[in-house]
Order: structure tokens, then sequence, then C-alpha cells
């Protein structure tokens, strides 16, 4: 273990732990950054000379050496596939992530990406040369119009809080149109922190609306703060305490009857697809994250897709590009004239992701409605079977069934000297990703349990069993474990106070090899 690997270890090696010469665990590799590599002279690559050429640089040619390692190919590989066996995925085992759906995606659904035509479709492409793209794109609106009751969709947003955006810009530009400007926007306080920050965005006041003792949107406090210079109520249903707006209809139409417009934050619609339309419970806007619903990948950053359903009054002001059926078949209309005239225009250069357009339709088409709704039906039975089981050992924070995912809060946990987070570290050591901790915010200490549809019952049950198991544990006085935990993991745990405060972001070379070097 390097210098550097030493300080980001803060608990040494438990005694019973069996220490090597290596500093590796079994088949678990101690890795030391490429930085830490570093073997001058040895490169992966051989490139040839350049030919003599005038520089363009004026002068500003670089005067000393770049700084980076010298490495063998076997040396790179090796450093990536290390590290690569170190990270958790959903290929590796249960993801119970709550309110951040983490289901199995298909193989079906890659292969049908890389097809060529697919895989290899370039943005800049003339729209003569992409039909079978804007058919997939118009099928799949069709399938998402279809479940959603709604007459128009945008597939451009390029995630959730993308779409949040994109139907809120809608929103105000629909009340511009009417000349109606309104100033407030009501968000629940359970909501995700994304749909203040959009609405904040779009340059609206936010009036948070508390929770009744339900879990759910206090309705007399809604219709409290309900006057005309509210703009939309921004609510999430399912919400994220796993409970179902059951007042919904009310509150819609309170809503309508102050002026407002209703935008639902559809990130949890995996657990009412095909159940139920969104469109029938009174919402005007709905954005759904593909990554979550339909499977196809997210996190890390990468390539996501938020398609945004939009009621009647709203779908004017849908972005560009619009996929029209015209006299020569599937047009792309990428201009604000005529019947895109009050268009809000573009959201993002080109017309959406495709590779998550392909992968959402793929898995939709392998379901058929039927199967759809019985994603939504497993969901809910898997969430609430893990409700029964752990309704001994956790504590449940709202009463009653639950729909996708499960909310436990800490008071099992009270006079046991073990926090959340404590008790999340020692589930690391057990094999496991941990549940979302700490959101939502409206219950102390939460522990958000969301198991998907894709989950078996032997998953579910080896999941219980081990949280089951933990929660006697530290019922029965076993504190420093928890403390100390994770113990078996590549790092230890950090001084998560100073790790904020004094950040280590940046590798640098030690003091006395720098000076050896100089």
């Amino acid at each position: 273990m390097t210098g550097w690997s030493q300080a980001l270890s803060v608990h040494p090696a438990a005694a019973d732990e069996t220490a090597t010469l290596t500093g590796n665990r079994g088949l678990q590799l101690e890795e030391p950054l490429l930085f830490e590599q570093d073997s001058p002279g040895h490169c992966g690559v051989d490139l040839p000379e350049p030919p003599p050429h005038k520089s363009r640089l004026g002068g500003l040619e670089r005067k000393s050496p770049i700084g980076l390692p010298g490495l063998s190919e076997p040396q790179i590989v090796r450093h990536f596939t290390r590290l690569s066996q170190k990270n958790y995925a959903i290929d590796s085992g249960i993801y119970p992530l709550g309110s951040c759906t983490m289901k199995h995606n298909p193989r079906l659904n890659e292969k049908l990406a890389r097809l060529p035509g697919f895989a290899d479709l370039h943005p800049l492409q003339p729209a003569a040369t992409i039909k079978g793209a804007l058919e997939l794109i118009d099928t799949l609106a069709h399938w998402l119009k279809m479940l959603t009751g709604m007459p128009a969709l945008a597939l451009s947003p390029a995630a959730g809080a993308h779409g949040e955006l994109c139907g809120m810009m809608t929103i105000r530009a629909a009340l511009t149109a009417r000349g109606d400007a309104r100033q407030r926007i009501l968000v629940p306080e359970s909501a995700h922190g994304t749909n203040p920050a959009t609405a904040a965005l779009c340059g609206y006041a936010i009036d948070p609306i508390a929770a009744n003792a339900r879990g759910r949107v206090d309705l007399a406090a809604l219709k409290a703060k309900l006057g005309s210079d509210v703009a939309a109520l921004m609510l999430t249903n399912p919400n994220t305490c796993g409970l179902f707006e059951d007042e919904i209809l009310e509150i819609a139409a309170a809503v309508h009857a102050a002026g407002a417009f209703f935008y639902c934050d559809g990130a949890n619609f995996n657990a009412i697809v095909g159940k139920v339309r969104p469109a029938d419970l009174g919402i005007d806007a709905l954005h759904i994250n593909l990554h979550k619903t339909f499977s196809t990948p997210h996190g890390g950053g990468g390539p996501g897709s938020g398609p945004v359903a939009l009621a009647a009054a709203l779908a004017p002001h849908a972005p560009l590009p619009w996929v029209v059926h015209g006299d020569g078949g599937l047009e792309l209309v990428e201009h604000a004239a005529g019947p895109t005239a009050q268009s809000i225009g573009r959201l993002k250069g080109f017309h959406g992701q495709m590779g998550m357009f392909v992968r959402a339709l793929s898995y939709m088409m392998s379901h058929g409605a039927d199967g759809l709704k019985q994603v939504a039906e497993d969901a809910v039975l898997n969430a609430n079977y893990l409700r029964v089981r752990l309704a001994g050992a956790l504590s449940q924070s709202y009463p009653g069934t639950c729909m996708h995912e499960v909310l436990f809060d800490d008071r099992f946990l009270k006079d046991t000297g073990v926090t959340t987070l404590d008790f999340a570290k020692a589930l690391i050591d057990e094999g496991f990703h941990p549940m979302t901790m700490y959101f939502p915010l409206v219950v102390h200490g939460a522990l958000l349990i969301e198991p998907t549809e894709t989950e078996s019952k032997a998953s579910l049950d080896q999941f219980a069993d081990t949280i089951n198991g933990l929660a006697t544990r530290a019922r029965n006085g076993d504190t420093a474990s928890f403390h100390a935990a994770p113990r078996l993991t590549p790092r230890r745990r950090l001084d998560e106070t100073t790790a904020a405060r004094k950040p280590v972001l940046r590798w640098r070379p030690e003091p006395i090899r720098q000076e050896a070097a100089d």
C-alpha cells in the first residue's frame, strides 16, 4: 500500500484481519495510481517521428516534460481492469437505491442499440437519410402518449431535470401567451431537489407545501396557498416517500380552479406505468425518465433521456424539433413557423438521445402493454414484500402499504449508538450497495429502499435477512463494529469532516521524491 493510499485509509486493519506482504486481500488487489506506477522509459505504444514542420505556437512551446507517467501496455490494461473489478453494478447484485431506480438493462436492448443505422447515426445527417430513425422516434412517442394519455410529447430533453426545465418553460410560455404572468410555484416538501431548482431557474419564487401525517400533500395547506399568482404545482406521484397521492384528483381540481398548471415529476412512473394514465389524474405536464421506467442505463453523467408528455394547452409550446406526418411521410420540423410558431425553441442541439430511444422502445415492445402493467405490479409487490419482511426490525415512517419503494427512519436505532450512516457502512461489508440515506428530508435518518421489479424473491430474501441481522446486532450493543465499518473494502471509512473541508482532489509527488528529482 502506497503512502497516498494510506492517507485515504483512516481506520487501520482490524486485529483479526490477516496481514499480507503485498497489501492484497485474496483476489482483491491493491491498486496504486498510475502516477505511482511511473516507470520512466516505458510506453504502451510506439509512434513514428513526425516529419519536419513549421511551428504555429508562436513561442508557446512546452519547455518541460508533460509529466505523464511512463507505463507499459500490460500495466495500463491491468490498472483499469482492477479498477473495474472494484465497481459495484447492477450486474453484480441488487441496487436498492430509493428514488433512483437501477433495474436490469436487458442485453437485447444493447444489441438493438448497436444495430447499424442506429449506432452510427449522425445528428447532422439530412432528414431524408434518417427516415427509419424518425419512424422509431415516432413509434416511441406513440407508446409514451398511450401510456400517459397525453396528446403531445417532447423527446429532446436529455435527462429528468432537463425534462423538468422543458415542462416549466412550456408552462411559462402558455401563461405568457394568455397574458397571465404569475410568480409562484408550489412545491411539496418531499419533492426531488431538482423541482424547486428548476422552478427557480425559470424565475419563479418557490413556496413549499407541508406534508400531512400520512406522508402526502396536505390538501388544506395547498388550497390555502393557491392564488392568482401561482403558476403551477410541481408534484411527484407516487411521491418520494413511496406513497401514492390519493387526493390527487382534488389537488388537480383545486390547481386548475386557480388558473394554474399541474406539473408532475414522473421519476416514479415505473410504479404506475400501464396501471394509471397521468392525464386521467388531471396532470398537464409530466417528465418521464427512460432510464428508470424503461430500463435504459443511467448514472455517471452518461447519456440519459427525459421526454415530457404535454396536455393540449401546452402542446403548441413543445420544444423543437418536432417529428410530424407530412405529405412525404415523416418529417423533422426544426424551425418555429406556422404550427410550430409558439414553440419555446430548442433545448438541445438535436432530436434527443437515439441510443436511449432504441433501448426504451425495445423494452416496451418486448413487454407489450400487458407486460408493462406487470412491471408496475411487480415493482410494487417487491417493495411491499420487503416492507413486510423488515417490519419487525426497522421502523416504517408511514403506516400501510407503499408503492415501488418503502421508507424507513432511524427510530429503530434509538439508544444503540448506531447511526443511519453506520448502518449503511455495515451493509457494504455484507456485499450490498446501501439504500438511499437521509432522503427524503421529511423524516429523520431516512432509509429509502427500492428493490425494482427485476429482483428475484431469493435476492430480496438475502437482502432482508442481512438487514434484519444487522438490526439485531445494533440492538445487542455491537456498536464498535458499526463504527469501524466498512472493514472489508479496499478503503476504510474516511474522516468525513476532513474529507469535506480538506478534500484531496489531485495527486502530487511526495516531497522527498520531488527533492530527489530536483
